[in-house]
């Protein structure tokens, strides 16, 4: 099981200047990501992006589940 700081910490060490936030339950969890290196990306180039990062983590079953919301900092509103 994670918990949703591991998560902000693989992600922020990951991607430049990302602002992060997780929420979820040890399995399942929830992303608001905002970076600048998503710039010119589509949705899915992020999402794969983000999944580059936690691979690990996805494929030993210990994180089994994360919808996200990929922004950059223009799109945060």
């Amino acid at each position: 099981m994670m918990d949703p700081q591991e998560i902000e910490v693989l992600i922020k060490a990951g991607l430049e200047a990302a602002e992060v936030e997780v929420q979820g339950d040890g399995r399942h969890f929830q992303a608001t990501i905002v970076s600048p290196a998503f710039a010119g990306k589509t949705p899915i180039q992020r999402h794969r992006m983000v999944y580059a990062l936690l691979e690990e983590h996805i494929h030993s079953d210990v994180l089994h589940a994360i919808s996200m919301r990929t922004l950059t900092p223009d799109q945060r509103g």
